[in-house]
């Protein structure tokens, strides 16, 4: 095999090194920009953990006269399985109701997409979101729900192409009152039998931590 090149930055000497072992020449047309590509897809696909919640939000929480549910739905978010670095991928809905304020309508994507972007568990991205929207606002409650693809079933292991994960945060108002839940859930007309009646998600898969 030719020498290869040397990147001078550590992740992309750890990518070549990838390529090698599974086989591949890294000197070859299309893998010479490989770990470049990859490093710099990586880092995006995972700065979330440099952003800073405060300075995304810009003071944009405005006090006003509104104690009804405010709902945001169908957020696409992408990010990345912990236990195999694989995409999942899908939709967020998140709602709260104001206790005298209210946060920008386009800071609550830009608040799923900081969590998204980073190596994640569906389960503790959507506590991350509804919690994080409950420490900065203090409404009188929370609700988020993800449905997600994730590609660590869909393209190893089990190979269920079709299935989807659907998890729930209910915090506040949401999980107290299950007419304010219910509410929620059927504006979101959610696929039927998805969500429980007590806000619980029942999975249509579990992650296959071990293989």
């Amino acid at each position: 095999m030719p020498a290869t090149e040397r990147y001078n930055d550590p992740m992309q000497d750890l990518i070549q090194r990838v390529l090698i072992e599974l086989g591949e020449d890294p000197t070859r047309e299309g893998l010479v920009k490989t770990p470049k590509r990859v490093d710099k897809a990586l880092r995006f696909l995972t700065s979330g953990y440099q952003a800073d919640i405060d300075d995304m939000l810009n003071g944009a929480l405005f006090s006003v006269d509104y104690s009804e549910m405010v709902i945001v739905r169908d957020i696409d978010f992408y990010s990345m399985c912990e236990h195999h670095l694989l995409p999942f991928f899908g939709k967020c809905h998140v709602a709260y109701i104001p206790n005298g304020k209210v946060i920008g309508l386009s800071k609550i994507p830009r608040l799923v997409d900081i969590f998204a972007r980073r190596l994640q568990l569906q389960e503790r991205m959507t506590n991350q979101i509804a919690e994080t929207i409950t420490e900065k606002i203090k409404p009188l409650g929370v609700a988020v729900v993800c449905e997600g693809t994730h590609l660590c079933m869909a393209m190893r292991g089990v190979e269920k192409q079709n299935s989807y994960t659907i998890t729930s945060a209910m915090l506040g108002a949401f999980r107290d009152q299950s007419r304010t839940r219910m509410e929620f859930l059927e504006l979101l007309k959610l696929r039927s039998g998805s969500i429980s009646v007590t806000g619980m998600p029942i999975p249509d898969h579990t992650h296959d931590h071990d293989e």
